[in-house]
């Protein structure tokens, strides 16, 4: 087939691919396009890409005149579409049937598709006409509302339903819970005092045990950035196309300082796939949005409406349409460091390929908000710049931080992507990383986020995550020898201390802690001669103070890493933050009985100060 346009300009036309030459014909600026084909070149993408993705000319009039160049009508609204199509299948094959046109399709070719179809190599049989890819999928988002929720709500529930949170724990099954532990109880009060004194002995040995990952954390270097030449960077040819993700709810407030904050990504425009996920309801946010000049690279997706209302749900509508090989999720208050991306795929590509996911560092920058910012702050920096590099180094399972994760996209797509019904699908599905026979690497590279600075803000929050520890605990655990032969002793055991440990921790501490003082701090401890009846108490001891350490130094030397030495005094809060979080754990099971997939909304735009300035910078126009 002869590419129209090269009697025009032979010279452009020879230097330019099919996918650029045939505007030659449209009277388009033949440096443009010159200009679009030496980006490709240099990116290692295909031009057609190269020109839509860079701005150099918007998707309607390019797929216009393409339709034009193939003989074939162009579909501006091609709503009418006919009882074949599928989602997410018509999308993933850029082709859908058209109602009243038995056998005859509307595609929306991308990449070398259209080089194929330009040059002949692929043929237009049952081709009625053209579209864009956007108006491809609104049309398919809208003949299909309820099966693109249902797909987003319930894929991993249809496909792995051992994976799956929903139904969670049926009144029969808490109901036998309680009435096991309150058996145990009497049992364990009936025992003989040496049976009684091991038991107790070998409950505080598990106890003591748990508090091991976060002190061995202690003594693995973990730099903040990676030394220079550590990480052999890759040429912009050899980046992967790389999606984002973002999924928004009333976030008009921060919307355009996080167009700003993407736009600076240090990535080839080419290969950058970026999309936000709105819901159907949120005008405001999608007003915000629209206010802010996008680049061609961004993309906004509407959710249809359906339950739940999750974050999780959201980024489910969104992942059959992502084109990246690597995929990012990032929340509406992120800064990420420029050069993150860059970092990511030089990882993945030095990694083995059961290297699936790596997590990037959490930092709090509006620490200097309240006393509670600054312990959220040093919480964040023993979390994600200590802890987490520990388990990563270990190759131990690591729950998720829910935001700066990245993935292997097809990896992700074979997990069935998030649990819609988990309201920590990050921690879920660091579990369900681990069950695969995948791991979590460590990404050293800086996502700045604001935390909320009062009460009422963080402890909805943490609520939320406790319920969803509590979700998580309760969909692995249903087969829980099962879940052992996959995990094997130590990654079991380093699960059941991240998750539920997690959370029983939270529940016993005011407790345990109020029994210690009492015991320890005001009746002083007492001595004996022999050795086990003095044993517990002698554990007891241990794990007052192991706990102290596992609570204060890991957030410590967090901060000693950033260079945070002023909020070494807000350690010694911690304990009392800590409180919090326990309140916050036995709320969360209140409201995981009351209604368990209701999502506490965190608001962001709140914060009055930023360490680096990454919260203040202004949205840069493209």
């Amino acid at each position: 087939m002869s590419v129209p346009g090269t009697s025009r300009s032979a010279a452009g036309a020879g230097a330019l691919p099919p996918d650029l030459a045939f505007l030659l014909a449209e009277g388009v600026d033949p440096a443009r396009l010159l200009s679009a084909a030496a980006l490709a070149r240099a990116s290692g993408t295909d031009a057609a890409s190269a020109l839509l993705r860079s701005g150099s000319m918007a998707e309607e009039p390019y797929y216009e005149a393409l339709a034009r160049a193939l003989g074939l009508p162009y579909l501006a609204r091609p709503n009418a579409l006919g009882p074949g199509v599928r989602f997410p299948e018509s999308l993933a094959a850029r082709a859908a049937p058209l109602a009243g046109a038995p056998g005859r399709l509307v595609r929306a070719p991308e990449g070398a598709e259209i080089e194929g179809l330009l040059t002949g190599r692929l043929s237009l049989d049952r081709t009625a006409g053209l579209t864009a890819p956007s108006r491809l999928r609104n049309a398919v988002f809208a003949a299909l509302p309820h099966a693109v929720a249902a797909h987003a709500a319930e894929a991993l529930e249809r496909n792995r339903p051992d994976w799956a949170y929903r139904p969670g724990l049926s009144g029969r099954q808490a109901a036998a819970l309680g009435l096991t532990a309150c058996a145990g109880g009497l049992i364990l009060s009936g025992l003989p005092p040496g049976l009684s004194l091991a038991a107790v002995a070998a409950a505080q040995s598990s106890i003591l045990a748990t508090a091991s990952f976060r002190l061995g954390s202690l003594f693995l270097a973990a730099p903040v950035e990676p030394a220079p030449g550590s990480v052999a960077a890759l040429s912009d040819r050899d980046l992967p196309v790389y999606t984002v993700l973002v999924a928004l709810y009333r976030e008009a407030a921060v919307g355009p300082r996080l167009v700003g904050a993407l736009a600076r990504l240090d990535y080839p425009a080419a290969k950058l796939d970026i999309k936000f996920v709105l819901e159907a309801d949120d005008a405001e946010t999608a007003a915000a949005l629209a206010a802010v000049p996008l680049p061609a690279r961004f993309e906004v997706i509407v959710a249809p409406p359906g339950a739940p209302r999750t974050k999780p749900r959201a980024l489910n509508v969104a992942l059959p349409l992502a084109r990246g090989e690597c995929l990012v999720v990032y929340d509406a208050e992120d800064v990420p460091d420029p050069g993150q991306l860059r970092l990511a795929a030089a990882l993945f590509r030095r990694e083995p390929p059961e290297t699936a996911c790596l997590q990037g560092r959490l930092v709090v920058d509006n620490a200097d908000d309240s006393w509670l910012s600054r312990c959220f702050a040093l919480e964040y920096a023993g979390l994600f710049d200590v802890l987490g590099p520990g388990l990563a180094n270990w190759r131990l399972p690591t729950p998720l931080g829910g935001t700066s994760t990245h993935f292997r996209t097809a990896v992700l797509r074979a997990l069935h992507g998030w649990d819609a019904w988990n309201v920590t699908e990050d921690a879920d599905l660091g579990l369900r990383l681990a069950l695969a026979g995948y791991m979590v690497g460590d990404l050293p590279s800086a996502t700045y986020e604001e935390a909320p600075a009062h009460l009422g803000p963080w402890l909805r929050q943490r609520v939320r995550w406790m319920k969803g520890f509590v979700q998580t605990t309760v969909t692995h655990a249903r087969h829980p020898l099962r879940t052992l032969r996959r995990l094997g002793p130590l990654d079991a055991f380093c699960a059941l201390t991240m998750v539920p440990g997690t959370v029983a921790s939270a529940l016993v501490y005011p407790f345990l802690t109020g029994a210690a003082a009492l015991a320890f701090l005001w009746h002083g401890p007492e001595g004996g001669p022999a050795f086990w009846p003095n044993l517990p108490q002698g554990l007891a001891l241990t794990i007052f103070g192991a706990g102290l350490a596992a609570m204060m130094l890991p957030a410590a030397l967090g901060a000693v890493r950033r260079g945070w030495y002023d909020l070494l005094p807000f350690v010694l809060l911690l304990p009392v933050y800590y409180m919090l979080i326990s309140l916050a754990a036995w709320l969360g099971l209140v409201e995981l009985a009351r209604a368990p997939a209701h999502w506490n909304k965190t608001e962001h735009g709140l914060f009055r100060t930023s360490r680096t300035g990454a919260l203040r910078r202004r949205v840069r126009r493209p």
